[in-house]
């Protein structure tokens, strides 16, 4: 006699969950009726949010982009998932048969998996869209993200789907271990230039338009892409930057500066007079509240050169803009030159200095050509 019990065939099966199925329908109606109500209920808020992410959608996506990102969201609640949510609700709470439980759970556990992914890939995907707004050159780079981030997140379901249906994931885990670092060293250099582009999306150090400066290079940003930077050098040609290279320098962005400040050292005579040195703050002030958008600091002696006299002049531009503050600098040297000519004190000159005679005017001595007021 054989001592193995003999397993239901699968049509056997059917017969006993339909059987069994009857009969929980007709001795549990009222439980079943209560759970259904319920049910129902649930359904009908997951439907209610997905009409409400479809309606936020609808709307101005420029007035309120995390309105739009949290609605895309929440419209995609698939039927399905309403449908499978309910069925569980109902094969719980009115204690559905064994093998019914465990069919709708099953299904649950399917449906509920990856609607979380679903939910969490839109929600990460408008996230990055909504950073990258203002950078109309990544929509191919954005592609490339979308189908990583579709990637991960489904991999993830996947692995848990199968961890909660009782299946031994450690080998498929480690198998997608040691495939990712694989991956990841044979692009690592793609990596790091697409996570610079993140870095950029979500950190936002400059955005498209703006002026930098790395290095010894200034330049106005052209585009950021997937894998490198292009900006437009003040000399005209255009500088191709890696994002990860660029992001391990020193970025100085120069926009939204409020006010700019200038120093100038004007070098003069040591044949001028102490009393005349001691004019020079009030001159250089007059000079610089004469031009517009300036505001005189201070002008002081500031050291004993080889060849003059240091004059510290200090001043601020009140608006940001390069144009301006060159425009100001100009006419602050310009005023400078002119009023401390006037006034007779003399600017210094790298050529010798012939010899002063007891009486000679320090003004009737004209200055080199050279003479220049360094910036």
């Amino acid at each position: 006699m054989n001592s193995t019990a003999k397993l239901p065939s699968l049509a056997e099966r059917i017969v006993q969950l339909w059987n069994d199925s009857f009969a929980w329908l007709t001795s549990h109606s009222a439980q079943i009726l209560l759970a259904a109500i319920l049910g129902a209920v649930i359904v009908a808020i997951l439907f209610g949010a997905k009409l409400l992410g479809e309606r936020l959608c609808r709307g101005d996506p420029a007035r309120s982009r995390w309105r739009s990102v949290i609605g895309k969201a929440l419209a995609t609640t698939r039927v399905w998932f309403m449908i499978v949510a309910a069925a569980q609700i109902v094969a719980t709470y009115a204690h559905a048969p064994q093998d019914l439980a465990h069919t709708i759970y099953f299904l649950f556990v399917i449906a509920a998996t990856l609607q979380s992914a679903i939910f969490v890939r839109e929600l990460i995907l408008g996230s990055i869209e909504h950073r990258a707004s203002g950078h109309e050159t990544l929509g191919s780079a954005l592609t490339i993200i979308r189908l990583l981030v579709t990637a991960a997140v489904f991999s993830i379901a996947l692995v848990l789907i199968l961890s909660n249906l009782g299946v031994n994931v450690t080998g498929l885990v480690a198998g997608l271990g040691v495939g990712g670092i694989a991956i990841g060293l044979a692009a690592q250099g793609i990596f790091k230039d697409l996570f610079g582009a993140l870095a950029i999306l979500f950190d936002r150090p400059f955005r498209v338009g703006e002026t930098i400066r790395f290095g010894d290079t200034t330049g106005r940003v052209e585009a950021i892409g997937l894998k490198t930077t292009r900006i437009r050098s003040i000399d005209g040609e255009q500088i191709i930057m890696s994002n990860n290279k660029l992001l391990d320098t020193q970025i100085h962005n120069m926009h939204g500066i409020a006010e700019r400040r200038v120093v100038l050292t004007l070098p003069l005579h040591y044949a001028n007079p102490g009393a005349s040195l001691a004019t020079i703050p009030d001159l250089l002030r007059a000079v610089v509240e004469g031009v517009p958008d300036c505001r005189f600091d201070h002008a002081w002696l500031n050291a004993f050169g080889d060849n003059a006299i240091k004059v510290e002049l200090m001043f601020h531009v009140t608006k940001g803009a390069i144009e301006v503050r060159d425009a100001a600098r100009h006419a602050v040297i310009a005023g400078a030159v002119d009023v401390l000519q006037k006034a007779g004190i003399a600017f210094s000159f790298q050529a010798a200095l012939p010899d002063l005679m007891p009486g000679t005017n320090v003004a009737d001595i004209a200055p080199a050509t050279d003479a220049r007021a360094p910036v």
